[in-house]
């Protein structure tokens, strides 16, 4: 699972290491950290934003140990939907039930429609859409893109995808 997570360092050298070993101990792999070092929160801490991957059980253990270390926890995000893509509708897609089509992935449990742009260039002209389906893994997410191809294929539209 995917976390973003804000924390609050004391201002003396050694925190950040003190607050990131944790996370590598619990098996957590760090994709990005902000440590705003000339900032100061209202509490005269250092903020930093993490963002890590971490299996889901083990992530209250980790924020007990933070905090046992004097890391301040402020904001932790979970992040379910990991794996992403972009697709092209192109075809009547709102006179078909724009929102069927949506309630079809989303429905599911696993992955979700994030994202869509629409251009109409007439009421009798067939439209394009750019869609972005997020699911919680790579075959989930082919599984999304199947049940929006079987579903808008019945309305005779066209998805085009990357390969």
């Amino acid at each position: 699972m995917k976390i973003s997570m804000d924390i609050e360092l004391k201002d003396i050298p050694g925190q950040l290491v003190r607050a990131l070993k944790p996370v590598s101990d619990f098996g957590g792999n760090l994709l990005s950290v902000l440590h705003q070092r000339d900032k100061k929160t209202p509490s005269g801490r250092i903020p930093v934003q993490l963002v890590f991957e971490i299996e889901e059980r083990r992530l209250d253990r980790l924020v007990e140990v933070l905090k046992e270390r004097g890391v301040n926890v402020a904001r932790i995000g979970k992040e379910r939907l990991k794996d992403s893509m972009v697709v092209l509708l192109i075809g009547h897609i709102v006179h078909s039930d724009v929102r069927e089509t949506i309630d079809s992935i989303d429905s599911t449990g696993f992955a979700e429609v994030v994202e869509l742009s629409l251009s109409m260039p007439a009421v009798d002209k067939k439209s394009a859409a750019s869609v972005t389906l997020s699911a919680i893994g790579k075959e989930e997410l082919k599984e999304a893109l199947n049940i929006l191809e079987r579903t808008v294929n019945k309305k005779g539209i066209m998805v085009i995808s990357s390969v």
